[in-house]
């Protein structure tokens, strides 16, 4: 709770009166490591803000693979957009990659928080801003860099995600295999 208030002060200012109205519109969660909080095949209802943790979004490719699109660590949120906004089915899973504390929240209740908190259009407009021109960079670094490019500025940029985060994940949210990405940290060690 104290770290959600202190995720929106960084956006918003609230009262803690607010605050406490707010949170109300969320549950809070506790999920095992590999939970799965949503699966393919889905009505995707809810999106995830991870107050502890780490949570990945992922589908499973035609040759059968888990392929990793997303992780989440604290303070940042996870969902699919695409069909939470339209609750409709998703092609996406996303699991818990720790044993992770989360507020949950569905688009009826974000509606009503929406309409009691109209500061929260703010908040939620800065958020998906943000995450939008993450997702810009990221296809922009897909198509210009290397893997092993890619990798070094991922491990550079998110140096902490290289220390919590299983290194085949790491793999497949890169698009390599586990057995490529040990050769590239190998030979930069070397």
């Amino acid at each position: 709770m104290d770290s959600f208030k202190a995720h929106l002060d960084k956006f918003i200012k609230v009262t803690d009166e607010e605050f406490t109205s707010i949170f109300s519109f969320f549950r809070e969660i506790e999920v095992k490591k590999k939970q799965s909080l949503m699966l393919s095949g889905e009505i995707c209802r809810c999106m995830y803000f991870v107050s502890e943790g780490c949570l990945r979004k992922f589908f499973v490719n035609e040759k059968g693979a888990e392929q990793t699109t997303e992780f989440a660590i604290e303070n940042w949120w996870i969902t699919d957009t695409f069909a939470y906004e339209r609750e409709i089915r998703s092609d996406f899973c996303i699991q818990a990659v720790e044993r992770s504390t989360v507020l949950v929240i569905d688009l009826q209740q974000q509606e009503l928080l929406l309409q009691k908190h109209p500061v929260m259009e703010r908040y939620f407009r800065m958020i998906y801003q943000r995450a939008y021109a993450a997702s810009e960079r990221r296809i922009r670094y897909l198509y210009e860099m290397s893997r092993e490019e890619l990798y070094v500025h991922f491990s550079t940029l998110y140096p902490w995600f290289i220390q919590r985060i299983p290194q085949y994940l790491i793999a497949s949210f890169l698009n390599l295999t586990p057995e490529y990405l040990s050769e590239i940290r190998a030979k930069l060690r070397s």
